[in-house]
């Protein structure tokens, strides 16, 4: 079982993800697209919600997990999965 975050480790580690999806929004937003961060859990989950041509994209399962999962695991790596809230991938 994965150990849960404290409080602090929580906000630290969700302030990391929004900046990786700072990071990688502008290439969202050349093809129509954005992301946004619903939550991290306390067992490591970030959980993303797609925006525009991304929530529909066939290609959004390898774009969360090439693109928006590796952003985010390379600057928190207490996350241990990525989810999108509003499509059918878990990564």
């Amino acid at each position: 079982m994965p150990e849960l975050m404290d409080p602090r480790e929580l906000e630290l580690c969700e302030q990391r993800v929004r900046e990786a999806l700072t990071d990688i929004r502008p290439f969202l937003e050349a093809d129509g697209g954005d992301i946004t961060l619903d939550e991290v859990t306390p067992d490591g989950v970030a959980r993303v919600r797609l925006h525009g041509a991304c929530s529909s994209c066939s290609m959004s399962p390898m774009t969360m997990k090439a693109g928006v999962e590796e952003a985010i695991k390379r600057v928190a790596p207490s996350i241990v999965r990525v989810e999108a809230v509003n499509i059918a991938v878990v990564v």
